[in-house]
């Protein structure tokens, strides 16, 4: 099969798969506030520096030059949020250059008054399969503001969510584990919305407590049929990547949606300021070695198809 890299890696290690998340950004060219400016106090890895550099397809096809990439998904990475189209732009000459990525989560607010126009926009590039458009949260559970702007239970986006449908475009969910309930109930709402949980559900309490929280938020979400999930993003504030207590998380996570609603996604460069992509890929196909053949190559690469609309991948 055809990869970003040109050719195949026959190397009994390489790992076949589709990446489901990941970003790219040109710093001396485009303006994304999170890198550019103030630092976010709140960004869950803690101190970001290091991946305030470009991040471009050759650095990409550097980091995965061990395994077999099909395709991969551009996740939007807060590009200036006053011109949200641009970054759709931007993608798709790259992908016109370079081969990938092979579709786009774009952006787009549900709240505001230009939401439709921007939506209508945002689906008009061939490439966009979905919008992921983070709702407003609170930094901790004993914060939340149900029905505040921009929430998951705010009229106005609610409707502006609701739009989805009408461009055929599945939804990037990117909450704290906190706000699972409620996403699930958004999810009860619009069942014939695609919806896709990122990174995990952010499993960040790794406590006996905090784990079965996470648990019983993720098993809450997990029983609307139309709910997927993106095994990725391990990573926690100022603590290693840590392959034990990472399988825990991964093995409870596939157990709680399915492997056939699962997908593997990278969340590079971010997820680099814990680990490099040969090891995170390498190990996560260890957590699930016990799987089938079969089970796997639909985790690694088949249910990212199914899921953003992708081609079958070319052969060779």
């Amino acid at each position: 099969m055809k990869t970003i890299h040109g050719e195949w890696n026959c190397n009994e290690d390489a790992i076949t798969l589709i990446d489901a998340h990941h970003h790219l950004w040109d710093l001396k060219k485009n303006y994304y506030p999170w890198l550019s400016d103030k630092p976010d106090e709140h960004f869950f890895l803690g101190n970001y520096d290091a991946v305030k550099r470009d991040y471009l397809p050759d650095d990409y096809r550097r980091d995965t030059a061990r395994h077999n990439v099909l395709m991969t998904i551009h996740c939007e990475a807060e590009w200036d949020r006053s011109d949200q189209v641009g970054e759709t732009r931007w993608i798709s000459a790259i992908s016109e250059r370079f081969g990938f990525p092979n579709a786009i989560v774009a952006h787009a607010w549900f709240h505001t008054p230009d939401a439709d126009e921007i939506l209508a926009r945002q689906a008009a590039f061939p490439m966009v399969r979905g919008i992921r458009s983070k709702p407003v949260t609170s930094h901790a559970p004993d914060a939340m503001s149900p029905g505040a702007p921009g929430t998951m239970q705010d009229e106005a986006w609610l409707r502006g969510f609701a739009r989805l449908q009408d461009y055929s475009l599945s939804w990037d969910l990117r909450v704290p584990a906190w706000h699972l309930t409620e996403a699930a109930e958004v999810a009860r709402l619009f069942p014939g919305i695609r919806i896709i949980l990122n990174h995990t559900g952010f499993p960040w309490d790794r406590s006996e407590e905090g784990l079965a929280f996470w648990r019983s938020q993720m098993q809450t979400i997990a029983r609307q049929p139309n709910v997927h999930l993106k095994v990725s993003e391990f990573g926690l504030k100022d603590q290693p990547w840590d392959f034990e207590s990472n399988k825990r998380i991964v093995r409870d996570a596939v157990s709680i949606f399915g492997i056939e609603r699962c997908v593997f996604a990278s969340n590079f460069p971010v997820a680099g300021l814990r680990i490099d992509f040969d090891t995170l890929a390498s190990s996560v196909s260890r957590m699930l070695e016990d799987y089938s053949a079969s089970d796997r190559e639909r985790f690694f690469w088949r249910n990212a198809v199914s899921f953003y609309r992708l081609p079958e991948p070319e052969a060779v």
